[in-house]
């Protein structure tokens, strides 16, 4: 592992300006909202059909029987869907993805930027030999095809990020937390909490971090994720989402911060790596 501080010749408040694209002709936008909304309707029936009958048939029943092996289960099948939601996207909306770096096999702790809900499925997808933990708002434990039933089964940690809510949101942290103090899962977050309306990289809402970092003595990985901020909504991504260039680049790992007093620290340089780190591949992608 290396040091987190190491190579960081610059300290980065967040990428310079509002990212934008240039505007299309409006029949390539009328082809592009076409071939996405044909996306959109492949994907909910895959969620439907196939994850979802899938998981009644296999993961159910799996969990049930042999619920002290289930988290291995749990972690294949959600590369799985990851991966083949990334296959999706590549074959039915024409979506470019190219991947630097990756992550080691061991439990560790991922930390990424939020910028749309193609995150989630990326961050499934390259997390290797562990269930990735991502904290999941509570309502999406109900109602979504393929997914409110992994949500439950997996003991996903499930937060509302209210301020009524804050000591409940804490508790399923802490569960989470201790799954990969033992080593049994990997702890992903998107400390922002919240998707950017431009892709840069906003202030860390901390809390779950430093919950993480004091308990975990674990390899750290940071993934930054670009290209996605434009289709951060359902609606956003039925209308544009095909033809997106997505980059994700994976850096690390990291040696924990040893110290509780050192984390602070340790977060706020973590920051300035992704935060650099995006505004390279936005330098060279140009």
């Amino acid at each position: 592992m290396t040091d987190l501080r190491a190579n960081l010749t610059q300290t980065h408040t967040g990428t310079r300006g509002l990212h934008t694209e240039p505007r299309l002709p409006l029949f390539l936008r009328l082809a592009r909202a076409a071939r996405s909304a044909v996306f959109v309707l492949v994907l909910l029936a895959y969620l439907t059909f196939f994850t979802g009958l899938g998981q009644r048939i296999i993961v159910v029943p799996f969990t049930w029987l042999f619920p002290v092996r289930a988290v291995r289960l749990h972690g294949a099948w959600a590369r799985l869907q990851g991966r083949n939601l990334l296959r999706l996207l590549r074959v039915f909306a024409g979506v470019r993805i190219t991947t630097e770096g990756s992550i080691g096999p061991e439990s560790c702790i991922v930390i990424m930027n939020h910028q749309s809900m193609v995150d989630i499925a990326i961050g499934f997808s390259i997390v290797p030999g562990h269930l990735a933990l991502i904290p999941t708002r509570r309502r999406y434990a109900w109602g979504i095809p393929g997914v409110s039933v992994f949500v439950r089964l997996a003991r996903l940690p499930l937060i509302s990020q209210k301020r009524k809510t804050i000591r409940a949101d804490l508790a399923m942290l802490a569960e989470a937390v201790e799954r990969t103090r033992r080593g049994e899962t990997s702890f992903f977050i998107f400390p922002e909490g919240h998707r950017t309306k431009d892709g840069s990289i906003l202030p860390f809402m901390t809390r779950g971090l430093r919950l993480a970092l004091t308990r975990i003595k674990r390899p750290v990985y940071c993934v930054v994720g670009d290209g996605m901020w434009k289709v951060r909504t359902l609606a956003e991504m039925m209308a544009r989402v095909a033809g997106t260039d997505i980059r994700v680049r994976v850096i690390g790992p990291f040696d924990p911060p040893q110290q509780e007093a050192d984390i602070p620290e340790f977060i706020q340089t973590i920051r300035e790596r992704m935060t650099a780190a995006l505004e390279d591949m936005r330098t060279n992608a140009r």
